[in-house]
Formats: structure tokens, C-alpha cells, sequence
């Protein structure tokens, strides 16, 4: 989700070339894009800009014969997942049952929100604390090593009463950003449906009861972000996304055909080419943590370029934010001892969005402050 470091914004960043509106900094694409180099906040440490040399080359799984209820092409298709989540944490699936009108329709209406003037998209901006709305370059949050993006944040979960995801721009953009409400709201119920299957195979992965996962995350609140990557003039300084591991349970990415993102396999960095007929996927920390930490949550970042704008459409599954966090039963009696603490979603996303800036030790991070916090 978030890039790495833990250093909070204290202040406004003073080089960035920037709108404030009561106080909030803003980043606007615009205007950086017309000066010779970018301001120094953007600027991030030389170990984290390696150069993947490699594309990252795994087996594309294929969905089709878990819809058709085949037990073999089944029992393939978690053997793959298997040995991509003892590894790195990630793979790609096709066959996923996703009409592709749905997701071009999900990424032309993230084109015209982006595409808006900045004063326009300030209308839904994120208020400190707050998980949801646009933010620039979390310039908002953070004051160094700030990410070369755009991003556009709501919630999703399903519910009788009324459409959730339609509200949210309605009550924000107002009635003419009614459709786009509605076509993410599709989108999102079909990123969620797709997440319970992948949980699905993801229990028969590890050998425990196939309809685990599928029922701890049945009543999940989860997020949705939308993510623009403007062109750079100096792309070897900086990062579209720094390297991370998501602390969600589950991550779902329709990348657009530019590519950027890279995955951390194999002790180095792999780029990882677009498909359009993919969903990318990766294991997060909350999962590591319900499998006890046999799964890997997938270390990644995003790249950017000179010349071309580049967009992706990412779903973060969650639990519920009271459930609790914790192994099955059937997996910790071949697994022993405990690695993770007792916590529920809650926890670990107060500890992020107030105490921490994800990176690659999130997970451990929050192990070790969560059992503080609970010392008398």
C-alpha cells in the first residue's frame, strides 16, 4: 500500500512547487512536470533504486478449472500457488472469470478523475486520519522519499442498503460521478468475489479446510485504490511506489500495458510484464500472519518513466476490523509455536496509518509494538 521509512510529515515540504488549502499540501503533476529536475523529497536512497535486471518468469495460473469444479486442474492451480507463496508471495491468474468491458470501463473512469484539474479532484482529498479519498504523492503524510503518484482511495463492502461505492463519489464529486460510482461498485463486487476464490485455493494450498478462508473474509471490509503514475523527468531518482510488503490480507492488480511494477524474487528485483487478460496477485502481512508465516507477503514497488503516464487498478482484501486474527487450528498442528501475536485488523491498521510507514518489516514491527502496548 504505503512505501517505506517511518518518518511522519511533521511539516509542509517548502521546495515542493505546491497548492495548500487550510494548511494541506498538495501534489500536482502539472506543474512538476514543467521543471528540469524533481524537488528533493522525491528524491529516495540509492539502495532502493537497483535496476531489475530480469523479468520475473512464473507459470500464469489458470482459473478455469476451479469454475468448472475439475478436481485435477484444480489441485494444479493450488500446487502453483503453493510454491509461489513459499517463494515470494506472488503470482497471476487468467481464466478469472472478470468480463473485460468491467475492467475497461474501471480504467477509463480512473482516467477521467485523474485527468481532472487539481482543484476539482481536491473535492474528494483525503482528511488526515482517514483511509479514504485522493491523495498526492502522500505528501499529505509523509515529508521525504515521497512516491511519484496520484492515488484515489475508498472502501467497499457489500450490504442490502444501499451501494457504498456509489455514495462515496456522489456525496463528494457530486450526481455526475453517479456512473462512475456504480461501475466501481461492480468492479469492486467482482474483485471480491475473485478474492474468495483465490482464498479458496489458497486453504487448499496448505492442505487445511478449503472453506476457511473463504468464510473469514465472507463479511470483509476492503479497500479500493486507484493509482496514476505521471511521466518524470528524472525517473532514475525516484519511485512510483517504494518498496513494501501490503499489511492487507490479499492484494488484486489490473496493471495498464506501460508496466512499472517490480516483485523482490529470487534475491533481486524482477520486472513483471502487463497482461491485460491478468489480475496480478500478492500475499499480504495479514495473511502471512493467518498462515502463520508460511506464506510470503510479496516485497514490491513501482518504477516510473520519462515519457508515459502509467495507471493500475489495485483491491486490498481485509478482514472485518474486529475479527481476530489467528492461524486455523488444523494448520498450527503441523506448524507448532505461534509466530504472530493475536490481533485483529484494527490493530495493525492504527499501527500503519498512525505509528509506522509500510515497508518490508511491517509485519515484525507490529509484532513487537503490539506486545508492548499490552504490557501493564
Amino acid at each position: 500500500m504505503d512505501s517505506s521509512s517511518s518518518t511522519l510529515l511533521l511539516s509542509p515540504p517548502l521546495s515542493l512547487k505546491d497548492q495548500r488549502d487550510n494548511g494541506y499540501v498538495t501534489f500536482d503533476s502539472s506543474l512538476l512536470r514543467k521543471q528540469p529536475k524533481i524537488p528533493r523529497e522525491f528524491h529516495w536512497p540509492h539502495r532502493d533504486l537497483v535496476y531489475a535486471q530480469e523479468e520475473l518468469r512464473e507459470p500464469l495460473i489458470d482459473l478455469q478449472g476451479f469454475f468448472l469444479g475439475d478436481p485435477v486442474q484444480t489441485k494444479q492451480a493450488a500446487d502453483l500457488i503453493k510454491d509461489a507463496c513459499l517463494n515470494h508471495g506472488f503470482f497471476q491468474v487468467i481464466n478469472h472469470g472478470v468480463h473485460d468491458n468491467l475492467i475497461r470501463a474501471a480504467h477509463d473512469h480512473l482516467n477521467a478523475f485523474f485527468n481532472l484539474p487539481i482543484t476539482q479532484k481536491l473535492k474528494a482529498r483525503r482528511i488526515p486520519g482517514n483511509m479514504w479519498g485522493y491523495s498526492g504523492a502522500h505528501a499529505d503524510r509523509f515529508s521525504s522519499k515521497l512516491p511519484w503518484k496520484e492515488t484515489l482511495s475508498f472502501g467497499f463492502h457489500e450490504n442490502t442498503h444501499q451501494p457504498i461505492v456509489v455514495n462515496y463519489f456522489t456525496s463528494l464529486l457530486g450526481e455526475d460521478f453517479e456512473h462512475t460510482g456504480f461501475v466501481y461498485q461492480r468492479y469492486c463486487k467482482a474483485m471480491k468475489e475473485l478474492s474468495l476464490v483465490i482464498m479458496e485455493l489458497l486453504a487448499i494450498s496448505l492442505g487445511i479446510d478449503r472453506l476457511h478462508y473463504k468464510r473469514f473474509f465472507q463479511d470483509s471490509n476492503s479497500i479500493m485504490r486507484c493509482n496514476y503514475y505521471p511521466p518524470c523527468q528524472e525517473p532514475s531518482r525516484t519511485l512510483g511506489t517504494g518498496p513494501h510488503c501490503d499489511p492487507t490480507s490479499l492484494t488484486i492488480l489490473h496493471q495498464d500495458e506501460v508496466g512499472g511494477l517490480e516483485v523482490y524474487a529470487h534475491k533481486e528485483w524482477k520486472t513483471v510484464r502487463p497482461r491485460s487478460d491478468a489480475f496480478v496477485i500478492n500475499i499480504g502481512d495479514t495473511f502471512t500472519a493467518l498462515s502463520n508465516g508460511r506464506y510470503k507477503s510479496c516485497l514490491h514497488r513501482a518504477v516510473v518513466n520519462s515519457y508515459r503516464e502509467r495507471r493500475s487498478l489495485a483491491f486490498f482484501l481485509c478482514p472485518k476490523e474486529d475479527k481476530v486474527v489467528r492461524p486455523p487450528e488444523d494448520l498450527m498442528g503441523t506448524e507448532g509455536l505461534r509466530k504472530y501475536p493475536d490481533f485483529t485488523w484494527t490493530n495493525l491498521l492504527e499501527f500503519t496509518q498512525n505509528h509506522y510507514r509500510a515497508d518490508d518489516a511491517t509485519l515484525q514491527s507490529f509484532s513487537h509494538w503490539f506486545l508492548s502496548s499490552k504490557q501493564p
